[in-house]
């Protein structure tokens, strides 16, 4: 399954969202949303869900100078929320069942092939890595917008990254030796046995899709395939 991360809740809205006459301080409305996304994830592990993925979009929006000023003009800091969220992402994973695996995407937009965050993940990258306990991360790197494979560097041993080197966003397909030199040039920072290949998000996040056709879907997947069994073995 994939679910929003509890982040979703809170980002686009702040505190115009959150009731102030049920939440006097924001810190209890945090708390109560990580136990209730706890709840949630819980259900879908006693239904059987093994692989859980949170749609994480706002530690990646909180990358770009120009949204961070959104949160600081609405009065609310921007360098404070990455923990908030980590803290709530956290509680919600905090009573999964041994054998269950979460991981997590780092969503930069992908609504009819727009994007909405620019900027290097190196803002948020020893938290991310380091203070979330998800098992991997999905990471979009089709493009510059989400800067230089260093931020990886971060990453323990004990986690995966998987590219996102494959665009959903156009219809054109990549070189397979473009999206090999990336990969190796992402090893200069993380083995490669700690490295997977994926298309930057989904093809069709909403309703209205993205501008590509289906068989321009399906000729990405098989590259992908094909890549993976190259580089990989």
């Amino acid at each position: 399954m994939t679910i929003p991360s509890p982040s979703s809740l809170h980002f686009r809205y702040g505190r115009d969202a959150v009731a102030e006459s049920l939440y006097p301080a924001m810190e209890d409305f945090y708390r109560d949303l990580g136990q209730s996304c706890r709840k949630v994830v819980r259900a879908f592990a006693d239904a059987g869900c093994r692989y859980l993925q949170l749609d994480e979009v706002n530690l990646t929006y909180l990358c770009d100078p120009a949204l961070r000023k959104v949160i600081s003009d609405r009065g609310e800091d921007p360098d404070a929320l990455p923990a908030i969220y980590a803290a709530m992402i956290n509680a919600a994973i905090a009573d999964i069942p041994a054998g269950m695996t979460i991981t997590m995407h780092l969503c930069r937009g992908n609504f009819r092939s727009n994007f909405v965050a620019t900027g290097s993940y190196e803002p948020v990258a020893e938290l991310l890595f380091n203070s979330i306990n998800v098992h991997g991360y999905f990471m979009e790197y089709d493009t510059e917008r989400a800067g230089g494979f260093e931020p990886l560097r971060l990453v323990p041993k004990s986690k995966t990254v998987v590219l996102g080197l494959v665009t959903t966003k156009t219809g054109a397909l990549e070189s397979k030796d473009a999206i090999k030199r990336r990969i190796e040039q992402a090893t200069k920072f993380i083995n490669l046995d700690r490295l997977c290949l994926s298309p930057q998000c989904g093809f069709a996040s909403t309703e209205e899709g993205n501008v590509l056709a289906e068989d321009e879907q399906w000729a990405k997947l098989r590259m992908i395939v094909e890549i993976a069994d190259e580089v990989w073995g």
